[in-house]
Parts: structure tokens; sequence; C-alpha cells
């Protein structure tokens, strides 16, 4: 019972992580029909800018911050010079772009920084906490409880402000999103930094505990892919819920199968929802005609 525990924890961990990274994937989505790949890339360099922001000397607390911020900025660069120039183009050809662009941040972050791995400080000290029978250490409840923060703060911003129902407009249904107005092209571009914002969250909060790379972004942003299929590509509740279950997967199964398969897992998790559940624990998401 308590190895089970302790297998649960280190899931809901890495969970809560694939959620962050799953709910990029899912604004994306909804604001273009496209599938950003690139995504997993900003959670390599808000991971990557915090180090070294905190080698400047910089505050851990400032360096984080700083570490969001340049990942937002990047996504918009990026979004202005290689996604709007393709916004008539098709799903494929965005979903071909953004994996270039994958590429492109990769090997400008292995010349920028090095191949080597990296690791920031845990944010409050690294005694092992005894909960329930398993043992965590501080930074998963940081992990867990940041992800938490994100996704609360994500749902009062599309509840609550002007731009995030002209987001949730525009993800239902693009056409009439036009035609009351909404700027669909502003929307993409703010959900271009959202997006990457997240992703950067998930970098900086994982990053004391797995550590980071130039290429840390690659399996990250391959399991949080396979969250958002698994929850319902499109479905903001289905991202956070395909995080979780992945994430318990995995820390199920690493315990009592092998960590061997533990990679393995995620795409076997996409197999088999592109065969027997197409559309995901809690649906894709649909639009109607107007």
């Amino acid at each position: 019972m308590q190895a089970a525990l302790q297998f649960i924890a280190a899931g809901l961990t890495a969970g809560a992580i694939y959620a962050l990274v799953a709910l990029g994937f899912t604004i994306v989505y909804n604001a273009s029909g496209a599938i950003n790949f690139a995504q997993g890339e900003f959670v390599m360099v808000g991971g990557m800018s915090a180090v070294s922001f905190l080698a400047l000397g910089l505050p851990l607390p400032v360096a984080l911050g700083l570490a969001v911020v340049a990942a937002l900025a990047v996504a918009l660069v990026i979004e202005k010079i290689a996604i709007e120039p393709a916004r008539h183009a098709g799903t494929v050809t965005l979903i071909i772009i953004t994996i270039g662009v994958s590429l492109l941040l990769r090997g400008i972050a292995q010349v920028i920084w090095d191949k080597g791995v990296h690791r920031l400080p845990a944010f409050s000290g690294e005694e092992p906490i005894s909960l329930a029978g398993a043992t965590l250490l501080p930074q998963s409840l940081w992990v867990m409880g940041g992800a938490a923060l994100a996704v609360l703060v994500l749902s009062a911003f599309y509840g609550r402000t002007l731009l995030g129902k002209a987001m949730l407009a525009t993800a239902f249904n693009r056409l009439a999103a036009q035609l009351v107005g909404i700027n669909t092209r502003g929307v993409l571009f703010a959900s271009f930094g959202l997006a990457a914002a997240l992703g950067a969250l998930a970098g900086v909060l994982i990053a004391p505990i797995a550590f980071t790379s130039y290429d840390a972004g690659i399996m990250l942003g391959l399991k949080g892919f396979a969250a958002a299929m698994l929850g319902g590509l499109g479905s903001f509740a289905g991202a956070v819920l395909g995080g979780v279950v992945l994430g318990l997967l995995e820390g199920l199964g690493a315990g009592f199968v092998s960590s061997a398969y533990k990679d393995a897992i995620a795409f076997i998790v996409i197999l088999l929802v592109l065969f027997l559940m197409p559309g995901g624990l809690l649906g894709a998401r649909r639009s109607d005609r107007v």
C-alpha cells in the first residue's frame, strides 16, 4: 500500500506538468485548428532561461518570472514571423511549420547554451516530506500547487475577461466570432503567447526535479500531446484530466511493471486513443454550423 501511494505521488507530480503542456496544445488548437508541435520547446526555453537568469545573480523568484516572460516573447516573435504569414494556409501546413519551429528552437538553444544538463535549485529545500505513508519532495508540492493555480487563473481569465471570452468564442466557432466583430487574428496571437507561458511555467517547475537541457522539451511535448489526446483534443477539462491520468499510468506502470517502459506508455496511450476512443475521455471539441 505504501509503495502504491509513492507511485501515485510521483504520477501526480508528472501529471501536473503534462496537464500544463496539454493545456498549451489545447489553447493553440482551439484558436487555429492546428497542433503546435513546438509546445515542448517552450518548456525547454523556460527552464534554460531560468538557469541563465539565476547564473546572472538574480533572485530565484525574479529569474523564474523573467524566464516565463522570455518564453512568451520568443513565442510572440515566432508567431509573428512564422505563423502569421501562413494564416491562410491549411492545417497540415501550419503543423509542418510548428515542427520546423521546434527544430529551429532546439538548434538555437544548443548554440546559446550547450548540450549539458542543468538544474534549478529547489524552491523550498530538499528535505523529503512524509505524507500518508508516501515520501514527497517539497518541489513536488510546488509542481502540483503551481499547476492547480495556473488552471484556476486560466479559468478566471476565460470566464471574466473580454479577451478570454473572445478566445472561447473563437474556439467554439471561428466564423461566428468573426461575424460579431472578434479579431480572430489577434486571438491566435494571444493564444500562442499564452500557450508558451504555460509551457515555460511547466519548465521552471519541473527543472529542480527532472533537470533541463536543450532537448528536454521533446519528450515533455510528446507526453503533453498524448495527454491532450487522451482527455479530448480541444477540451480544457480534458487536457487536465488527460495529464493527470497519463501521469498516474506512468507512475504506476513504472512502479509495478518496469521503469524501462515509462516513456513508452505515452505512445501506447496515443495509439489506444486513436483506435478505440478518437474523441478522448471527455470528447474532442467540435464546432457547430451557424
